[in-house]
């Protein structure tokens, strides 16, 4: 009987469909979205998301067709420093329309940082068409050599959802597991080393999956390309706000992600 039930499982995890993607990220400006005159006043007249410090950063393949667009704000990131520095990353569909954004939040992340003594990014993930402002944050609570977290929740008719992402302590690449409320592992996002501008091999479980958890994994991989750079910029910056060498002003665009929307306009 034994051996009849563990064969059992074993075929039904056999059987286990799985959804998957890939987030595929361009070592230069070398690409096919960009080359070609106004190509960018194009893609500007498509979106008004897409802003003129835009640059496209790579692109997201689902069963070896091309799907979706990343690019992120390169003169927000380059051009500004202290407080007004901050990483956007957003998701088009392929012919440029805005899909999603992945913005650092230097305020919570400040915030956190204040209370944990690490520098403690957190993030804002905002969807078309959906409702709820997802965040994502860093785990503060990390003691040397274990694995890097991140946790997140999404709204749906069901209720929340709540999402872990675990760093794998020996892989290679930036490699990481998605566990469930439950701590089952639902997902993986297997990044390859050898990709000089960073690409990883999402899979999910199909039962598990929908269109919002799937758009926070894709911008989520996208932010690992700049995950030790906003580490570093929050550190320094909260040692600067610390010492009482910078200024504690928001930008005007993250300032507004903070406001009450029932609040007297």
């Amino acid at each position: 009987m034994l051996q009849t039930q563990t064969g059992s499982a074993a075929t039904s995890a056999s059987q286990e469909k799985w959804r998957k993607f890939k987030v595929d990220l361009w070592a230069t400006d070398m690409n096919d979205v960009e080359l070609g005159i106004m190509k960018d006043t194009q893609h500007r007249a498509q979106s008004r998301q897409f802003t003129k410090d835009m640059e496209v950063i790579g692109q997201i393949v689902d069963d070896g067709e091309r799907t979706g667009i990343i690019g992120w704000r390169e003169g927000l990131w380059k051009d500004e420093s202290g407080m007004g520095r901050r990483l956007v990353i957003k998701l088009f569909s392929k012919s440029m329309n805005w899909l999603a954004s992945i913005d650092l939040m230097v305020g919570r992340s400040l915030q956190l940082t204040h209370g944990a003594g690490v520098p403690t990014p957190a993030f804002a993930v905002n969807i078309a068409r959906c409702d709820q402002m997802v965040q994502l944050e860093r785990c503060a609570r990390k003691l040397p050599l274990f694995p890097e977290r991140f946790t997140f929740f999404t709204l749906g008719d069901d209720g929340a959802s709540y999402y872990k992402l675990r760093r794998k302590r020996f892989g290679i690449g930036a490699d990481f597991t998605l566990f469930d409320q439950n701590n089952r592992k639902i997902g993986e996002l297997d990044g390859k080393f050898f990709n000089l501008g960073g690409a990883w091999k999402v899979k999910l479980k199909a039962s598990e999956s929908n269109a919002q958890l799937e758009t926070v994994l894709k911008l989520f991989c996208a932010m690992l390309r700049f995950n030790g750079k906003s580490r570093t910029h929050i550190g320094k910056l909260y040692r600067r706000l610390e010492d009482g060498r910078t200024e504690s002003k928001l930008d005007r665009h993250e300032e507004d992600l903070y406001m009450n929307p029932r609040r007297e306009k």
